[in-house]
C-alpha cells in the first residue's frame, strides 16, 4: 500500500509566485570579510611597491624625531638582571621608528577570550619586504602583587593588563623587522638628547621626585641610590634616573629592583594585646616604684665607719 504524502497549500502563501533570493548563510557572511582582508593586503602590498621607501630620508626622519627631548624621556628603558642594568629601545622608539621607516604595519589583536585568560596576537609586517614578525602568546586575569595573586574582574583592568604584555611583544615584532644598526644609532641619539637636556635646575629637580613619588620612591632613596644630595646630582645620573622612570612606568621592573627599601621604624616597648587583662594594663601603666635600700648593719666589732 502506497503512503499518501501530504502536499503543502501554497495558496495561502503570498510570496509562493514570487522569486526566490539566495539567503545569506554563515559561511557567505565569513567569506565576504576574507575576501575584504585579502583586498586590503594586496592593495597595501602594491602601494608599497609603487611608493617604495628611500632608506637615507627613512634613516633622517628618525634621527629627527629622536632630537626631541620629550621622545627621548621616554624611549629608553632600564632594568636590573643578575646585577647588570641593561638598557634598550622601549616601545616608543618602536613606534616612531615604524611610522617613519614606511610601509610597515603593526598592531597587537586579542583572538579570544577564555577561561579567564586572553589568546593575544602582536604582528609587525614590512608590506615592502614583505619581512613579517607575529608572536602569539597567552595573558591570565591575574595581577601579582606583594600580597599574593588577584584575579581581576573589571573589564578595564584586563584590557590594561592585555595592552601592558602586548606592548612588550610588539616591541620585539617592530625590532624584528627593521635593521638593527638603524635601531642602534635611534638609542645613541636619544642618550645624546637626553645629555644635552638634562635639566639640574632646582625645578627639574623637584619635578623629577614628584615624578618618583607615584612609584613610592622618596627623595632620600633617590638620593641614596646616587650617593650624593639632590642639589649636587649630574646630568648623567638624571640621564640614567630618567631611563629607570621609563621602566617603572611601562612596568619592565619595580621600584624594589632599584632603590634600597627604607626599613619601618621599630617600636621601643610592643603595645599590650587585647587579650591582656584590665589589671595587666593598669600595672604596665603605672610607674614603677623604686625599691626601698635596706638599712646597713653596724659593724660586728662595734667600731664605727670614719
Amino acid at each position: 500500500m502506497n503512503a499518501v504524502v501530504a502536499t503543502p497549500n501554497t495558496s495561502n502563501n503570498p510570496f509562493a509566485n514570487a522569486a526566490v533570493a539566495a539567503r545569506p548563510t554563515s559561511n557567505a557572511l565569513a567569506d565576504a570579510g576574507q575576501q575584504r582582508e585579502i583586498a586590503e593586503v594586496q592593495a597595501a602590498m602594491v602601494i608599497a611597491k609603487k611608493f617604495p621607501r628611500d632608506p637615507i630620508a627613512a634613516c633622517d626622519r628618525i634621527m629627527q624625531a629622536c632630537t626631541r627631548p620629550t621622545l627621548a624621556e621616554g624611549a629608553l628603558y632600564s632594568y636590573s638582571r643578575g646585577g647588570t642594568d641593561i638598557t634598550g629601545p622601549s616601545i616608543r622608539l618602536a613606534e616612531v621608528a615604524a611610522q617613519s621607516w614606511g610601509n610597515v604595519q603593526f598592531g597587537i589583536r586579542e583572538l579570544e577570550q577564555r577561561n579567564g585568560e586572553s589568546t593575544v596576537e602582536a604582528f609587525a609586517w614590512d608590506v615592502e619586504t614583505n619581512t613579517r614578525q607575529v608572536k602569539v602568546f597567552q595573558v591570565p586575569h591575574v595581577r601579582h602583587t606583594k600580597g599574593g595573586a588577584r584575579r581581576l574582574e573589571d573589564p578595564r583592568d584586563v584590557y590594561e593588563l592585555v595592552a601592558n604584555q602586548g606592548a612588550r611583544r610588539l616591541r620585539a615584532c617592530i625590532l624584528g623587522v627593521i635593521p638593527g644598526d638603524v635601531i642602534e644609532a635611534a638609542v645613541k641619539q636619544c642618550e645624546e638628547t637626553l645629555h644635552a637636556s638634562a635639566d639640574t635646575s632646582p625645578e627639574g629637580l623637584k619635578k623629577l621626585v614628584t615624578a618618583f613619588e607615584k612609584f613610592g620612591v622618596t627623595q632620600a632613596q633617590i638620593e641614596k641610590r646616587n650617593q650624593c644630595r639632590l642639589e649636587a646630582t649630574l646630568p648623567a645620573q638624571i640621564v640614567q634616573l630618567k631611563k629607570v622612570y621609563a621602566s617603572l612606568r611601562d612596568g619592565m621592573s619595580s621600584a624594589a629592583d632599584w632603590f634600597e627599601q627604607e626599613p619601618p621604624a621599630a617600636n621601643s616597648e610592643p603595645a599590650p594585646s587585647k587579650a591582656a587583662g584590665l589589671k595587666d594594663r593598669v600595672r604596665a601603666a603605672a610607674p614603677k616604684q623604686a625599691t626601698a635600700t635596706e638599712p646597713e648593719q653596724p659593724a660586728a666589732n662595734g667600731d664605727a665607719e670614719v
